[in-house]
């Protein structure tokens, strides 16, 4: 039983008398468990874009800053990435049934609340408090995926994941823009309300009551989970806010890595030398895993990173509001809902590694076809990228993940879970704060060019102005010498958005590398034994 072998204190004996000595557990039990948990990993990333695609908006009812309203964000991402490796040994603790639960009634509570949220220190605690509640979904999920379901089962569970995985960042602009412009932004937080009751409902009837192991808080490596925690919140500080606080030429950026910098060390030596380390660092060494974990985290760096820069080249190059850019990143959506389930059935045909290297090849590509932008690319131009992207990664996920976890035990089951879903997220936190910066130093590139090869010495140049001068004369304008300065401003703009354009597709090249480097990180992978053949034994 899930419950069973999760709560063991990583002995496989006591596991192993535990799960005799009771009925095993109905397949119908079973899988409304693993529904339900997917369901709340979900919504649990769902709520990271869903949010982001109403950012403005929850800033200026609440009167916070655009550079302080970042935090909304920020609060919730520190809080879910600290959670997650903590998950396995507080399920164990509190048992599975109790923690999932409450953590899954806590989200709900506090999402309605970032509803009623007056001003930014309140939402900022709400949406921290909601971060580490929701945090625990999207792990806890995994676990039981892997714990509970046999393994021919196995990538049926994982695909009803990667709709958490992948689905959910790739359609969170498009519920969170179409609520923000029909309902209002208090909307966003509503839509938690349903399927969470739902969810909670299916972990009630599915999960075993099993008793509270308290005494585990006596023997926890605290000096693990104090540096980790301490690390992580630090690190995903500085890639949250170090592009707007100028990098290291902010002095709390500088404290900030300093202190990630040493707490992280500090965890990596604490938990190879402990006895009882809170995550079992020692998986990262096997293959599977091993390049498994890169080429996730190169995923969620090109997955996060992709849905990040759209909305912005949607916003700043074509003046899209929330509404339209959800229904253009719809495309990357919706054919995964309709592709994901049929995943598991072509594993049992093709072998797992290849459609991995499809996936990663189609992903790749899909971000190839945006490096020769131009003013005039928009929805029309971005359907057929965002299609293929919506194929590789439907193809990618449940094979790389069924692939990484394969033979892991299941004492190791919560560190696995904790290692992929972090450094997924973790790779989405780099991306981002890459993403940004690379995308400013090439437009600063881009335009320190453009204006050098346009000078007033040209006859091309001085014609333009020329012609823009007489347009604004006999639109209203009687000044020649302010009709002159318009036109030299209307140049200067347009050079400003040429060199945004050739900065996305700079962008765009970079991420396609990234998922080059995961393709070839995936070829190293072995074809486990219960999925040879592309199928089940």
């Amino acid at each position: 039983m899930a419950t069973l072998q999760i709560a063991a204190n990583n002995n496989p004996a006591a596991a192993a008398n535990a799960a005799a000595a009771r009925p095993a557990m109905s397949p119908l039990r079973m899988w409304t468990a693993v529904i339900g948990s997917t369901l709340g990993a979900f919504m649990a990333v769902l709520n990271i874009q869903i949010v982001n695609a109403s950012l403005a908006d929850i800033q200026g009812a609440i009167g916070a800053g655009t550079d302080d309203g970042g935090w909304i964000s920020t609060s919730y991402l520190i809080a879910e990435i600290v959670v997650i490796p903590l998950s396995a040994w507080l399920a164990r603790v509190f048992s599975v049934r109790i923690y999932l639960l409450t953590n899954a009634i806590l989200f709900l509570v506090f999402s309605v609340g970032c509803a009623f949220a007056a001003n930014l220190q309140q939402m900022i605690i709400l949406r921290a408090i909601q971060g580490f509640s929701g945090g625990v979904l999207i792990p806890m999920a995994f676990t039981i995926i892997i714990t509970l379901l046999p393994k021919p089962k196995q990538p049926m569970g994982l695909a009803l994941f990667a709709l958490s995985a992948t689905f959910a960042p790739a359609i969170g602009p498009t519920i969170g823009g179409y609520l923000t412009e029909s309902w209002g932004w208090e909307y966003i937080f509503y839509v938690n309300l349903v399927p969470g009751i739902l969810m909670v409902g299916m972990l009630w009837v599915s999960l075993d009551r099993t008793p509270m192991n308290l005494s585990l808080l006596a023997k926890g490596d605290w000096a693990g989970i104090i540096t980790m925690a301490i690390g992580l919140a630090a690190l995903q500080t500085v890639l949250e806010e170090g592009n707007k606080d100028d990098w290291f030429g902010s002095p709390f950026i500088v404290r900030l890595s300093v202190i990630a910098a040493v707490s992280l060390t500090l965890f990596l030596v604490i938990e190879l030398r402990a006895s009882h380390p809170l995550l079992n660092l020692r998986l990262l060494v096997r293959r599977n895993f091993g390049f498994g974990i890169v080429a996730n985290f190169l995923m969620g760096v090109a997955l996060y990173g992709s849905v990040f820069i759209l909305p912005i080249y949607l916003t700043r190059i074509q003046g899209y509001n929330s509404e339209q850019i959800g229904m253009v990143l719809a495309w990357t959506g919706i054919p995964q809902l309709i592709l994901i389930p049929l995943v598991p059935r072509l594993m049992k045909r093709v072998d797992a590694r290849i459609l991995v290297v499809i996936g990663f090849a189609l992903f790749a590509a899909s971000n190839f076809m945006n490096v020769h932008m131009t003013g005039d690319y928009a929805s029309d131009q971005l359907f057929w990228p965002n299609i293929v992207r919506a194929i590789g990664q439907a193809l990618a996920f449940t094979p790389l993940t069924a692939i990484a976890t394969a033979g892991i035990e299941q004492e190791n089951a919560g560190s696995a879970s904790a290692l992929f879903n972090m450094m997924r997220n973790l790779g989405g936190a780099v991306g981002i704060a890459a993403l940004q910066t690379f995308l400013a130093k090439r437009e600063q590139f881009h335009s320190n060019i453009l204006t050098n090869s346009v000078s007033v010495f040209e006859d091309a140049t001085r014609d333009r102005v020329a012609r823009l001068t007489d347009y604004f004369m006999n639109h209203g304008i009687s000044d020649q010498a302010l009709a002159t300065h318009k036109a030299i401003v209307v140049i200067a703009s347009s050079l400003r958005k040429q060199a945004n354009i050739m900065a996305f597709s700079d962008t765009f090249f970079l991420l396609g590398v990234a998922l080059v480097v995961a393709l070839l990180a995936s070829l190293f992978l072995k074809k486990p034994g219960h999925l040879s053949g592309g199928g089940a034994h």
